[in-house]
This record gives C-alpha cells, structure tokens and sequence, in this order.
C-alpha cells in the first residue's frame, strides 16, 4: 500500500469534517492532513459513528521504521474534545488490545467455531464517546508496526519514548485542525513504564520549543507497573486482604520476610513465599473473582454450576456479545516478578506459550485477515508479518528505572495524574499503586472517599496536590474498560472534563 506520509488522502471529505467545515471552526487546508480515512469494516455493516483514519507514521526513513496508528474521532465535539493516546503495554503488547477488547468504537462477537470472522457492533461504552483516541502500536516491531531494519527489535524504555514522541509530533502535522485541542497520554500495565517515560519527553520537547507545539495536559495509567518495591511487595498485602491467604501464613511470611516481599533475602522468607505462590496458583491473575480454564482445549466460559452462587454466576457478564476473555498469549509475568532493571523476558522466554484464563483469537482472526488489514491501511503480512497480541519478536530492556521520579517530576510541573486499579487485579495489585501514589508525599486534598455510577459504589479514590489522584475500580481485574466499561467511561469523562469524580 502506499504510505499515507507520502501521499495526499485521495478518499472525499466525509460528512461530519463537512459540518465542521460549514461551522467555521476548520479551514479547508487544516481538514484535509495527509493519510487515510477508513471507510468500511469486515465485519460491520452499519454507519460509522465518527470519522476513522489509520495508516502508518515513517518515524526513521533510513531505516523504515514504521509506526501503525487508528485514530477515532470523537463521537460528541471533535474540535474541542481532548485527544488521547492510548498504549497496552507488555511490553510488545499491541493497542489494538485496548481497541477490540476495552474502549474501542466497537465491541467483537465471535464469528463462531468455523473460523468466520467476528461481527463488530457499536460500542456503547467506547471513550470516543467523549474522546478523541489514538490507538497507537508501539515500539516497532510490536502489532502492525515494524521496521525493515531489524535492529530496532532491539529497544527498551528510552528508545520507545523516543520513538512514540516522534511519531507524535509527526502525526499533529499530519492533523494540525487538533492541535489547539488538550492532549492526553494514557495506557495500562506495563504502559506504567510507556505512558511517564513518554509524558516527559513530551515535557522536554514543549521546553525546548520542539515543533509543532503540543498542548500537553496530562496523563493516565491503569493498573501500571511502577517501581520494583512498591509492585514487589504489593501482592501479599492484597492476597491476605481479599481473604486469600490466612491470618496464620501472612503473619509467618510477614515475620519470615520482615514486611518485605519483592526480593527476599533469606531461605525462610523464600520457604514462606513459596507457600503463599502455592494457594494462589489456579486463580486467574487477571481478576481472582473470575473462572480459570487451565486446559487450552477449554474455550467456552459455563457459569452454570450449580456450585456457584447465582451472584458469582453474574460476575462474568456484561452488555457485550463477546464475554470477558478466558486466555491470552503474554499479558503479564510469575507472581511477585515485578519490572526490574535490565531485559524483561517475553512469555516464551519465560517458557510458556500461553498465559492462563483469556484469549485474543477475534483479535488474531480479524486483524490477520488481509481485507480487514487493507481497510484498516495497514501493510499486509507479508510486508509487517502477521499480527499477534504480544509479540516475542523484540528484545526489551527496562532502563529507565522507577516510574516514581517521572511523576513526581511531571505532577510538580502541573501535569493532570490519574492512578487508577480494578480492584481484584493480582497481575498488578492496586496495593502497590495506592501505596506508591501515598508515598509521593503530597497533601491529601479530596479524603479516601467512595465514587459513583448511578446510585451504586463505583470504587474509591484519593486526591492529592498537585493534581495527582488515585482511583480503583470495585470488583474490576486488569483491564479496567473491558470488565467495567459503564464504570470506565464515567470517570474517563469526568476526569477529563476536570470535573469531580
């Protein structure tokens, strides 16, 4: 295909950059960037509620480092409506995670066991409700993005900083018309280490008078590592919190390892720790409230027990035709196995081919379909290899270090924070968040309170000077939109709109 930074749009301006234009807010020349607008979908039949645009951003010519994006425009006012950049993490977890799975525009029904691709309904609950989103693939290598120089497999933390921010600053003059609107960076998991590494190289590129000028506003991380001590020691505290381990084995474990987890230093502490890994191995990591399937010959989610209580034979569902995923290829790491300095192995490094209790097939089946792939402009297997949720295919170092300084940095230069965890993660403990967030310091501004959706206890949250606050969400696992989308959407939109929570 042709690469959309080299060529003019040759697609008609569509309906609703028409009625912006006939409003007076864009010029002509601003509404028409570079790059691609998508006009239909395998697999949806009705109207787009927005105007979509996807393709690549060429960040390294010499190389051909290539990053893909999908761009949603919002559903309420494009013009004024924040833009936010959205990351999975991993790392080498592609966002289309975050698209087909989370807060996309759509939700993905399961074509069924004949291997015919999904169906996509309109999601009610996508955050281009209120947003302007991005949903970006990131480092190269990773999703539909790539490079013909495979030395850029080889990356980490800094270098995907880099990276991302120049493909920001490239796509802004790809669609200067968003400019003037707010910026947002925001992203979950290992995107704890994506989403601060890059706000702060947008926060250097502002003052060094980098060009074109973003109006950066702030940030959001969803159940993020952070900081080897803080996600270290968080999951025996939240094990012995949610009735998981008893009052015995966390006093001795407690005692064996004097309160500190992440690295024990003493055959005991081991010898304890070990039995606590024990209880907790056939929960599903991703949401201890959830069913987990061991088998990978097991696909379909049966809540029928009549050893479940009705309330528990609930937890699963949602308004989405395709339930809350069973398994998935490389979402996280072993127990107590925070980021630390240095390679971050993939889960085929770690000797596992699988990650128990989710799946990404709809995503693997759509997005490796060729016509789905030429709708969506993005390169054909061939060119950008196959599409995989989480890709073995880069070699990544975390060198940056603890998360903690870069938000003390970017919240002190009055950068908007939002901590936020689904409560019964285990993957990454909201434990660990709210212990690091408390310990930045600052003055309590807004109490540990509850918040709500509707008339019903949503999760809590604390907030604190300098902009920074802390939220959970209750009875959510790792993916916050996916098990709680109403939830989710509600305080996107408040917080973006800055208004109470």
């Amino acid at each position: 295909m042709t690469d959309p930074m080299a060529t003019s749009r040759c697609c008609p301006i569509p309906l609703g950059l028409l009625l912006l234009l006939s409003s007076g807010l864009f010029s002509l020349s601003s509404a028409a960037p570079d790059g691609a607008l998508i006009t239909s979908l395998p697999g949806f039949d009705g109207r787009f509620p927005s105007d979509h645009y996807g393709g690549y951003v060429t960040i390294d010519e010499d190389h051909g480092k290539k990053l893909y994006y999908y761009f949603v425009v919002s559903e309420g006012n494009p013009s004024k409506d924040p833009v936010v950049l959205w990351l999975n993490g991993g790392p080498g977890c592609s966002s289309f995670d975050g698209f087909v799975y989370e807060h996309g525009p759509f939700n993905f029904e399961s074509g069924g066991s004949n291997g015919s691709l999904p169906k996509l309904h309109l999601n009610l609950y996508s955050w281009s409700k209120v947003s302007n989103i991005i949903y970006l693939d990131s480092p190269a290598g990773v999703g539909l993005s790539y490079s013909k120089n495979k030395t850029d497999y080889i990356t980490g933390d800094l270098q995907t900083a880099s990276d991302s921010h120049k493909f920001l600053l490239k796509w802004f003059e790809l669609y200067p018309e968003f400019l003037a609107n707010p910026f947002y960076i925001s992203g979950e998991s290992y995107a704890g280490v994506y989403v601060p590494t890059l706000a702060s190289e947008v926060a250097r590129g502002i003052e060094s008078g980098a060009k074109p000028t973003l109006n950066f506003k702030g940030y959001m991380v969803g159940n993020g590592v952070t900081d080897d001590v803080f996600d270290g020691d968080a999951l025996v505290p939240f094990a012995f919190g949610m009735g998981l381990i008893s009052s015995q084995m966390y006093q001795a474990v407690k005692t064996a390892c004097q309160g500190s987890y992440w690295n024990p230093s003493n055959s005991n502490c081991e010898t304890e720790l070990s039995k606590v890994d024990k209880v907790l191995d056939d929960l599903n990591i991703y949401d201890i409230l959830e069913p987990c399937y061991h088998s990978p010959e097991i696909r379909e989610v049966t809540l029928s027990s009549n050893k479940l209580p009705s309330s528990f034979r609930r937890l699963g569902e949602t308004d989405r035709p395709l339930p809350v995923r069973k398994r998935m290829f490389g979402r996280a790491w072993p127990y107590r196995a925070p980021v630390r300095e240095g390679h971050v192995p993939t889960w085929p490094e770690l000797g596992s081919s699988n990650v128990p209790c989710t799946d990404d097939e709809v995503a693997t089946l759509w997005l490796n379909d060729e016509a789905a792939r030429s709708a969506i402009h993005a390169d054909p297997a061939s060119v950008a290899g196959p599409w995989v949720l989480c890709t073995s295919k880069i070699s990544f170092n975390h060198d940056s270090g603890s998360m903690i300084k870069y938000h003390r940095n970017l919240t002190i230069k009055g950068y908007r924070s939002l901590i936020f965890s689904g409560d019964h993660d285990m993957c990454v403990p909201y434990t660990g968040s709210e212990a690091w967030t408390s310990s930045m310091g600052y003055q309590i501004v807004d109490e540990w309170r509850p918040w709500y959706f509707g008339d019903q206890v949503a999760g809590y949250t604390q907030g604190y000077e300098h902009n920074l606050t802390f939220l959970t969400v209750k009875g959510s696992g790792h993916t916050v939109p996916e098990y709680k989308p109403k939830e989710a959407l509600a305080f996107y939109t408040r917080w973006l709109a800055g208004s109470s929570l």
